[in-house]
């Protein structure tokens, strides 16, 4: 799992799953439509905005290893989006991703994953999107009163064995629809948490942020993936 992809969508702090179901989730049919419901007001929500901005921390916490936190900033317009952390820079213009090193002096260039695959679920514009993909069962399992709100914890099974993540847990504020937190667990025991710190929908944003401009980067390195498959 690449810090950089999953820093790009979401929001974690640990929360347990007291409220946690006994039933089996083996198929996409097995969904929660309660769960489903929330996913679509969240979706709606977020996608009405035609630009937004945010603030967040990344948690990395990887098994036998000091707690690492990052803190950066996200911008999206559509399917652009553009992420600033930790001395690093991804930018999207909705076709392929630049992936700036300032510490290497290096670019990496790739396309955006395809719409099946499991990083795609952690670019921006299809993180809300996860519940109609056909690799993951979902459902509510948690819901709780914190700081005045009432929060709902929707979790996402994948459905691929092979699947590197064994869950993605989604928090969000049953009133609102808010977008609070997203977790992601893999298989080797490392935990990422990605906290939204601050918001700022419909924040004039121009196509140049989101552009990859070589002059802005004198001495990097570029490496072009795109066209080594």
């Amino acid at each position: 799992m690449k810090p950089m992809l999953f820093l790009v969508c979401a929001v974690l702090l640990a929360s347990g799953l007291s409220g946690q179901t006994n039933k089996t989730y083996n198929q996409k049919a097995d969904s929660d439509p309660e769960a489903k419901a929330m996913l679509e007001r969240v979706r709606k929500k977020y996608e009405s905005y035609p630009t937004l901005e945010a603030e967040f921390s990344l948690a990395i916490e990887v098994p036998e290893q000091p707690k690492e936190v990052q803190r950066g900033k996200i911008q999206q317009k559509g399917a652009k989006y553009r992420i600033e952390f930790s001395g690093q820079t991804v930018i999207s213009d909705g076709k392929s991703i630049w992936i700036v090193l300032s510490q290497n002096k290096e670019v990496q260039i790739n396309h955006l994953p395809d719409a099946d695959e499991d990083e795609a679920i952690l670019s921006p514009q299809s993180l809300f999107r996860i519940y109609e993909k056909g690799s993951f069962a979902y459902t509510i399992v948690n819901e709780y009163s914190a700081t005045g709100k009432i929060l709902q914890e929707i979790e996402f099974k994948p459905l691929d064995r092979y699947s590197e993540y064994s869950k993605i847990r989604l928090t969000v504020d049953k009133k609102t629809a808010n977008f609070v937190e997203i977790k992601g667990f893999t298989k080797d025991g490392t935990r990422y948490t990605l906290t939204m710190t601050k918001l700022t929908p419909n924040k004039p944003l121009t196509d140049a942020v989101f552009t990859f401009n070589k002059a802005n980067y004198p001495g990097f390195h570029i490496e072009d993936l795109r066209n080594q498959d």
